[in-house]
């Protein structure tokens, strides 16, 4: 008989579930089981170094390390999967093209630690501070920015047969875009249980096969590539120097506010499938240090930061299954699959128009994420105070806005999003609330 959990009356599940956070999976059933979550985290996970040009192998493998360090942390408590985190695709991207490696992986480096530093403060003074800091109207229209900024980078992958510089234009392009848009589209809308928590990979497999039947599908890399590889990943000091790069910090450490609020956002979720207040036991500082200790990890190894990822938690609604073992599994997988030279090489070989049309849904449903907070929170647009944050926001973010300066001999660059979300926290608190107002 299963043992029962004290759970706080806000988070009262309304089934039992399959499995529970601590039992172990039969062993017959363990692989399928963990092949779910591997298979709804892949297909985003992978499009991230896809877009930065951060190794496949290192984001694959700092997925896998990072969710057992994550299960480590919280003491093996809270079922959650990590992927890669879109959050910063841009701001990657854009230090990548004007800084050094080492300079961009020491930034995201100290994102995890500036996240561990959080979850400490957390520990000893609450959450009502980060709370007043990010509320819906600051962080909602932040996660437009980050959907809406990387609008383009879908929309060129989609159109140009040379995205970074929209050099030719093509039609055949646009035609396996838009059948594989369709495709993620059909499977997102009309596919249900756990196939619907997969569109992306759905998308990406399809879109993958009209590719090569367009002909535009180059296969040289995964005939020469071997079965198993040594991952490629960027051992610090050996093949890349840490560097420090403070405008770069001022530009990667602000993103941190964001995820961390949707990090919340999800654990709020979790809580709720599971029927249990993950927020006293183990504690949000737990879960917060190891999403950090996660992030940290994967920029030593060359992968783009972590977060708790959305699609892992549906699969725990649809299949029931909180087990922390099936979580394991899937990360040990995630694991595997870096050391596989064919997969990495297949990955890669994928075409920038089918990137393009998965990436034109998704990073569209990003910025509806952002507005359905809005909706949820019951943000009011016709209070002005509310209607001036959002817009700042929306415009500076959208319109990558920048602000270049030095001090002394230190280069400081705030740009886009980071500069976003700095503008909104700085007018959350210092515009008068509408009660102060009309006193």
């Amino acid at each position: 008989m299963r043992e029962q959990q004290p759970t706080d009356h806000l988070y009262e599940r309304s089934f039992e579930p399959k499995l529970d956070v601590h039992e172990k999976p039969k062993l017959s059933q363990w692989a399928l089981l963990s092949s779910q979550h591997l298979f709804a985290m892949f297909g985003a996970t992978v499009l991230v170094p896809f877009l930065t040009g951060l190794p496949v192998s290192a984001a694959l493998i700092a997925s896998g390390i990072g969710t057992l360090l994550y299960i480590w942390i919280t003491k093996g408590q809270i079922p959650a999967y990590l992927g890669s985190s879109f959050a910063f695709i841009l701001p990657i991207t854009i230090a990548l093209g004007a800084n050094t490696l080492g300079e961009v992986l020491t930034a995201l480096f100290f994102s995890g630690v500036l996240y561990v530093v959080i979850g400490t403060i957390i520990k000893f003074s609450g959450t009502d501070w980060l709370i007043r800091m990010l509320p819906p109207i600051v962080v909602g229209p932040v996660i437009m920015v980050i959907g809406l900024g990387l609008a383009p980078v879908a929309v060129d992958m989609a159109m140009y047969t040379d995205s970074g510089n929209q050099e030719g234009y093509s039609l055949t392009y646009i035609a396996i875009a838009v059948i594989t848009l369709l495709i993620t589209v059909a499977a997102s809308v009309f596919l249900k249980g756990v196939l619907g928590l997969i569109p992306i990979l759905i998308g990406i497999i399809g879109g993958y096969i009209t590719a090569m039947l367009f002909g535009v599908v180059d296969f040289t890399q995964i005939r020469e590539t071997g079965w198993f590889i040594l991952p490629d990943v960027h051992i610090p000091l050996l093949s890349y120097e840490p560097s420090i790069n403070i405008g770069l910090f001022i530009v990667m450490l602000p993103i941190v506010f964001v995820t961390v609020s949707e990090h919340i956002g999800h654990q709020v979720v979790i809580n709720k499938i599971v029927g249990r207040d993950f927020f006293k036991k183990p504690g949000l500082h737990r879960s917060l240090i190891g999403d950090g200790a996660a992030t940290m990890f994967a920029s030593a190894i060359g992968g783009p930061p972590t977060t708790t990822y959305g699609e892992n938690i549906g699969v725990l609604a649809i299949t029931r299954v909180f087990s922390i073992w099936v979580i394991g599994g899937a990360a040990v997988f995630a694991v595997m699959l870096g050391f596989v030279g064919k997969f990495t090489a297949l990955v890669q070989s994928i075409p920038t128009p089918v990137m393009g049309g998965v990436s034109i849904l998704l990073f569209g449903i990003i910025a509806a994420s952002g507005l359905r907070l809005l909706i949820d929170a019951q943000v009011d647009l016709d209070n002005k105070r509310n209607l001036v944050i959002a817009s700042v926001i929306l415009v500076v973010g959208i319109g990558k806005a920048h602000l270049d300066f030095t001090i002394g001999n230190i280069p400081f660059n705030l740009e886009g999003m980071a500069l976003a979300a700095l503008a909104g926290i700085i007018l959350n608190a210092v515009l008068p609330k509408e009660e102060a107002l009309n006193e």
